[in-house]
């Protein structure tokens, strides 16, 4: 069970860096995709931009994630 535990906290992860608004949040703390550029990507703060981005461009196969892990739950109680 240890390693379903660690993949539902990875896939809130996710979920909670999906939803990041960038207008609202990112920007102003910036955090932006501006802020991305090709020089950046080897630090720190630019991986974690670029793992943000990738993760709002990947919704929809995490939409469908989530749903497999819903109806995992639902069966195995």
């Amino acid at each position: 069970m240890g390693l379903w535990i660690l993949l539902e906290g990875l896939l809130l992860l996710a979920n909670a860096l999906a939803i990041l608004n960038e207008d609202r949040f990112l920007a102003p703390k910036g955090w932006g995709f501006s802020e991305f550029s090709t020089s950046r990507t080897k630090t720190l703060k630019g991986q974690v931009i670029g793992l943000i981005y990738a993760l709002q461009y990947m919704r929809v196969p995490l939409i469908l994630v989530n749903s497999i892990f819903i109806v995992v739950k639902l069966f195995s109680g």
